[in-house]
């Protein structure tokens, strides 16, 4: 894999995302700059992120799953 492509697969599974002025979140633009298989790689890759965070959060939740909780709790 070049290197390229692993730096945009990087980008893709972080669960950071930006959002707009209104709160709505963003795509991440390396998502657009991959191929399918690129980013079947990189949905492939964040699954396997999300169950590990999770795995070793004390409430057993990923980065995304406290970020949604913590949009709800906030409204």
């Amino acid at each position: 894999m070049s290197t390229e492509r692993a730096l945009l697969i990087e980008q893709v599974v972080t669960a950071y995302r930006e959002r707009d002025g209104y709160g709505t979140i963003k795509d991440a633009p390396a998502w657009h700059d991959l191929d399918g298989a690129g980013r079947t790689e990189a949905f492939e890759q964040t699954v396997l992120a999300r169950a590990m965070e999770a795995a070793l959060d004390p409430d057993g939740l990923s980065t995304t799953a406290r970020a949604v909780l913590d949009r709800i709790v906030r409204r």
